[in-house]
């Protein structure tokens, strides 16, 4: 899982990165969780979770943008 630490040091086109893969593993795990092959159920929290770091950082950076 990635800390708050880990993602405030990375640059904006790498979130960006990492977000979109991160949504497309949120959709394969939903596609496993809807036929019941999902091994590791814990990880929809994780990436759900992760996800919302990412934009919340995302959208910090752009308000601090744009006071500038």
């Amino acid at each position: 899982m990635a800390k708050k630490e880990n993602l405030s040091v990375t640059s904006d086109d790498q979130l960006a990165t990492q977000l979109s893969e991160l949504k497309r593993e949120q959709f394969n795990l939903r596609f496993q969780s809807a036929t019941n092959q999902l091994e590791k159920p814990s990880r929809v929290k994780e990436v759900r979770r992760t996800i919302a770091r990412i934009k919340t950082l995302q959208s910090a950076r752009a308000r601090e943008a744009a006071k500038a």
